[in-house]
């Protein structure tokens, strides 16, 4: 099964690109890292107290998506779904049936983070290049609108979780994927579709 991981830093388009992608090429799922945060009171303490704290790798609980995304790699279906409420710090289980998966898209700030448990060799790495103004305008409104943040909360925590994405990246080593592509403006989309859809044959 094909696993298609998107990395790029807060805002810039990730979950637009991979609902692209799906639509396009059929048989697939996206595995979303936002919807995978630890919940719970240490969560609502935690969030409170840490700037950014959802842009922090404690926050995420790798063991669920972990479970979740080794079934599915086995299994070649799904069951069902996570959303969370970053509001209520709350997560919920959508009961989904999606049976021929023949490729996973996993996109979040932490998708790179799940790379070190996959086979090297059936990983496909897109990469968003974004101006950090546009994502910071995109974040801002998001999180006013879903997160229940103030436009100065939601700056602040963008400008840490901007500098934690850039600190992070420096780990990861491109080669070691089966392929990567870089997108660096919007008319990239259709060469990327292209890529996909000839890599996966």
């Amino acid at each position: 099964m094909q696993v298609i991981i998107i990395s790029g830093p807060s805002g810039s388009g990730k979950t637009t690109l991979s609902k692209i992608i799906l639509k396009k090429i059929k048989d697939g799922i996206i595995l979303n890292t936002d919807n995978y945060y630890r919940n719970g009171i240490i969560s609502q303490m935690l969030s409170k107290i840490l700037t950014s704290y959802f842009d922090r790798k404690i926050s995420f609980n790798f063991e669920l998506f972990s479970r979740d995304l080794e079934f599915i790699l086995k299994n070649g279906f799904s069951r069902f779904s996570y959303k969370y409420n970053f509001k209520n710090k709350s997560i919920k289980k959508i009961y989904k049936n999606v049976k021929n998966i023949r490729f996973i898209i996993i996109e979040g700030i932490f998708a790179q983070e799940i790379f070190k448990t996959l086979s090297k060799n059936n990983c496909i790495l897109v990469k968003l290049k974004a101006n950090k103004q546009t994502c910071l305008k995109r974040v801002v409104k998001r999180d006013f609108l879903e997160r229940g943040k103030t436009k100065d909360h939601a700056q602040r925590d963008f400008i840490k979780a901007w500098e934690l994405f850039s600190k992070n990246k420096k780990k990861y080593n491109s080669k070691y994927y089966l392929e990567t592509i870089v997108l660096k403006k919007k008319s990239d989309i259709d060469y990327l579709l292209k890529k996909l859809t000839n890599l996966m044959k």
